[in-house]
């Protein structure tokens, strides 16, 4: 017995929650076979009314009835997408049974020609498709003046044929955008859960890196202390503890999708952090850096926390420099630079995970018209460093421009590790 995977019963229930809301429509369907059927109809009475013998009754409702089920098939959705010597095969065959009977029925037999104009609009693709429809109906204009009809019977049976073939294509092309529509909705509803996956492992990611790097961190600090130094090792404990409610607070905003982040409030848990591994701290945040967006100041914050991961994850860094300035004329452009010396090429991260941190910081700052470069220059002393460069304008496109000073507590919430947090 096969057991599908949760992804895909993940696209199983969101199709199947679309396809419960919205059935498959069928009324186009309905209305073309309706058309088709009143179309037919109305020939098959004309011919009736003339009172022809039941032989000719019988080999006329079956040349209307072949006619029809032409233009069912060239109505269809996938009738356009056949070779195109099908498309041709079957546009000859009707137009057989369309001028043929004409040497039989005269103008009565006129009304189907209609049928191949709307065929020809449907089959040939671009211009072709309309100067086909155009020599159908004026095709129509020689039985009717060959019967020495009046001029105005000539334009009316012209008219009714390119009228009639212009409803059919209507009516058919209708029938297959809504039948498109619908099929297109399965792949929407996977496109949807793809994305949403994709949101959720990236925040995850970000905002969990960091905290569990931390955790690990501080969990072989306090099995140091504990021999040696009790009350530490139980303030560490404390930490960790407080750590651990954020990371389950953070879990709990990526599900809802509350991601504010400050850039303050993780240089704040940065310091704390590395510090506790040892690490040589430098924070330089100019004061304009923190007046900026709230989309701005989420993903600087998400920038600097992936860095601090980074730098605890992948490297042996003792010391650690992160500052943020404003550049520009008009000073709208907030820069974060976070740089450490502890690139080492030798070093593996025993979590057998390099993680995509690097690429889901680039994709934030792209939706904000930002900027991230990652190199590794040449130090003060010669030795080389491991750096990351974010730029980002302070409000990005769409959003209100604050006055200086303007942003609050309640606009961007402290995230530092309260014990007391849920």
């Amino acid at each position: 017995m096969s057991h599908s995977s949760p992804h895909e019963a993940d696209e199983a229930r969101v199709s199947g929650r679309s396809a419960a809301a919205f059935p498959v429509p069928r009324l186009p369907k309905v209305i073309l076979l309706a058309t088709l059927a009143s179309y037919t109809g109305i020939n098959i009475i004309n011919l009736i009314g003339q009172k022809p013998s039941p032989l000719v009754i019988a080999l006329s409702c079956t040349t209307i009835l072949l006619v029809g089920a032409l233009q069912w098939y060239h109505s269809g959705r996938r009738a356009p997408l056949t070779p195109w010597w099908v498309r041709a095969l079957s546009l000859s065959v009707q137009a057989l049974v369309t001028y043929l009977p004409l040497l039989f029925f005269g103008v009565l037999w006129g009304s189907m020609a209609g049928f191949l104009a709307g065929s020809m609009l449907l089959l040939v693709p671009g211009r072709w498709g309309w100067a086909l429809y155009g020599v159908v109906g004026l095709s129509m204009t020689i039985p009717v003046a060959a019967e020495g009809l009046p001029v105005v019977e000539v334009f009316y049976i012209c008219q009714s044929t390119l009228l009639a073939g212009l409803v059919l294509y209507g009516v058919s092309r209708l029938s297959s955008l809504v039948d498109e529509v619908h099929a297109a909705r399965a792949e929407t509803a996977r496109a949807a859960v793809m994305l949403e996956r994709l949101r959720l492992s990236r925040d995850l990611h970000d905002l969990l890196g960091f905290s569990l790097s931390a955790v690990v961190l501080k969990a072989e600090l306090i099995h140091r202390l504990i021999p040696l130094h009790s009350e530490r090792a139980s303030h560490e404990v404390e930490e960790v503890l407080s750590i651990s409610r954020q990371a389950l607070s953070d879990v709990r905003r990526v599900a809802r999708g509350y991601r504010e982040m400050s850039l303050k409030a993780e240089s704040s848990s940065a310091r704390s952090v590395l510090a506790a591994a040892g690490i040589d701290v430098t924070l330089d945040l100019a004061p304009e850096a923190e007046q900026v967006s709230q989309e701005t100041d989420t993903v600087l914050a998400t920038v600097l926390r992936e860095s601090i991961t980074n730098l605890l994850r992948h490297s042996k860094a003792s010391r650690c420099t992160v500052r943020a300035s404003v550049e520009g004329g008009d000073g709208d452009t907030v820069r974060l630079v976070v740089r450490n010396d502890g690139v080492v090429r030798d070093y593996l991260d025993r979590s057998g995970d390099s993680g995509s941190g690097i690429g889901n910081l680039r994709r934030r700052l792209d939706a904000i018209g930002g900027r991230l470069v990652v190199d590794e220059p040449r130090g003060e002393d010669g030795e080389r460093e491991f750096r990351i460069t974010a730029s980002a304008p302070r409000w990005p496109a769409g959003t209100r421009r604050e006055e200086d000073g303007a942003k609050s507590s309640a606009v961007f919430p402290p995230r530092q590790f309260d014990p007391q947090l849920p």
